[in-house]
């Protein structure tokens, strides 16, 4: 039994699917594919009292994708379902397959492990209302036990359809609509790199027939084996090779997207990578000029430089919220409901959403916005989105370090650490606990003590206790750190870097 539920993860499934890495074995077989397929089919029938839902299925260029696809398929039939086959997708547009007037399937799958290795492989879950989150996921879950593996079953209500073309014409629409142009970006060179994920799609579908020049784009081409580096913009050889496509091209604007493009980040025509704090800061631009004064809600360790743009520079209000992009998304919905407007909801791995995109993250609608400024700066001469955040902020030093917790309750050591730490900062002079805190402990250091801030938290799924530190001098996060791992060390329980 423990088998089905050691594949969520959060509000995913992931599991291994390929042999190949040693000591790792497949934990996502096809008949377990085929399982979770059905229970699915279910648990979707409950949810929309339609007995014979319309399923579409989708999935990334990872190499099990085929054989993974066709086990879903058998389960979803199985189950009485009519099954539409998207082919290599990317996961919003999977989502978008259930809100779209000419399609409208009452759910769909996206078959995915982002941003993990070649042998990894999963499912994200969509209905019209959004994203299956982890309560939604457990109750499948224990459908597929109930259930257990099953033979396949010949298919025969399974066809194909090209949903990428559809989506990628939205994606135009919004651009030629924001900028009032049907060629918004001509004379504009921009590159992309797709790292051989789902994202290349965007080149010909998308650039090209808006104008633009897409000269030096690479690796577009899907390869579940990922062979010049992971497709992810939180990785800094994926950064490099974006960075070294805009400089050798001299483009003006660089995109890299994540496998299944519900992440992305940028490149300025400078060379200066646009992600992290800075891309959070330049959707804030975006955001508060449409909707002036609303909140934009962030993980946990964004950059007090962030916040002084956010609040002080752009007008707005900045709420940082817990790590997890789900997190972040629900509390910005959260606080629409609650009658607080909330516009833009973003986490620092590039996991974003808006609200007139149905809180969606997708990598691809955030840099159609950013192209829709790209080109109004352009027609109007008035510079580059990178001039947009040349005022922000940014610290002088940064560190992550990421404890292992050996004990087995790992999540109620965490609890015991977070408690001793919390007392330790306020006995520390020059340290203080940072007011309106949503995770961990955050440290705010002042000057001469540091002069930055540090936050130590649980990890989401691992028996780790992660140390971010941002200081705004030399030496400043050294000295935190050291600082940090110095009460740390009294943990026997703790294994530090």
């Amino acid at each position: 039994m423990d088998q089905w539920f050691k594949l969520q993860n959060g509000s995913d499934v992931r599991g291994v699917a390929l042999e190949g890495v040693e000591g790792e074995p497949v934990t996502l077989t096809e008949g377990i594919a085929r399982t979770i397929g059905y229970a699915f089919a279910q648990w979707l029938k409950k949810q929309t009292g339609n007995n014979s839902p319309i399923v579409a299925v989708g999935h990334d260029s990872r190499l099990s994708s085929d054989s993974i696809k066709h086990a879903v398929f058998q389960g979803l039939e199985k189950a009485g379902c009519a099954v539409f086959d998207c082919g290599l997708a990317s996961t919003p547009a999977m989502f978008m397959s259930t809100v779209f007037d000419n399609h409208g399937y009452d759910g769909s799958i996206m078959l995915t492990a982002s941003h993990l290795p070649f042998n990894r492989n999963g499912m994200k879950f969509f209905l019209r209302e959004g994203g299956l989150g982890k309560q939604e996921i457990r109750e499948i879950l224990t459908l597929a036990t109930e259930t257990g593996e099953f033979d396949g079953v010949e298919l025969s209500n399974t066809q194909t359809l090209s949903l990428m073309e559809d989506y990628s014409k939205h994606l135009v629409r919004l651009i030629r609509n924001g900028t009032g142009s049907d060629r918004p970006l001509d004379g504009l060179r921009i590159v992309v790199d797709a790292g051989n994920g789902a994202g290349g799609f965007f080149v010909d579908q998308v650039l090209t027939p808006l104008g633009a020049d897409t000269t030096g784009s690479q690796f577009l081409d899907p390869d579940g084996s990922f062979p010049n580096h992971i497709p992810n913009p939180e990785n800094k050889e994926a950064m490099e090779a974006i960075i070294l496509a805009v400089q050798q091209n001299n483009a003006d604007f660089g995109i890299i997207f994540d496998t299944d493009v519900d992440r992305a980040g940028a490149v300025d025509k400078n060379g200066k990578p646009i992600n992290r704090n800075r891309f959070i800061a330049l959707m804030a631009v975006i955001a508060l000029e449409e909707h002036p004064g609303s909140t934009i809600v962030t993980d946990s360790v964004t950059s007090t430089g962030l916040k002084w743009w956010i609040e002080e520079k752009l007008g707005g209000v900045h709420l940082r919220y817990q790590r997890g992009y789900r997190n972040v998304i629900n509390e910005a919905v959260r606080l629409n409901a609650a009658g607080t407007e909330s516009w833009l909801a973003l986490e620092t791995s590039g996991h974003g959403a808006l609200k007139e995109n149905y809180f969606l993250d997708d990598g691809a609608y955030q840099i159609a916005k950013i192209l829709i400024k790209l080109a109004q700066l352009k027609a109007a001469g008035q510079g580059t989105v990178d001039e947009l955040i040349a005022e922000l902020p940014e610290p002088v030093e940064a560190q992550e370090l990421r404890p292992i917790i050996l004990e087995s309750d790992f999540s109620a050591y965490g609890d015991l650490v977070l408690k001793g730490f919390n007392d330790f900062v306020e006995q520390t002079e020059g340290w203080s606990l940072t007011p309106d805190n949503h995770e961990g402990v955050h440290v705010t250091c002042a000057p001469g003590f540091g002069n930055g801030w540090a936050l130590l938290r649980k990890s989401l799924h691992d028996p780790q206790m992660p140390l971010n530190v941002e200081s705004d001098e030399d030496g400043g996060a050294t000295l935190i750190a050291g600082k940090v791992l110095e009460f740390l060390s009294a943990y026997e329980g703790l294994k530090l870097p």
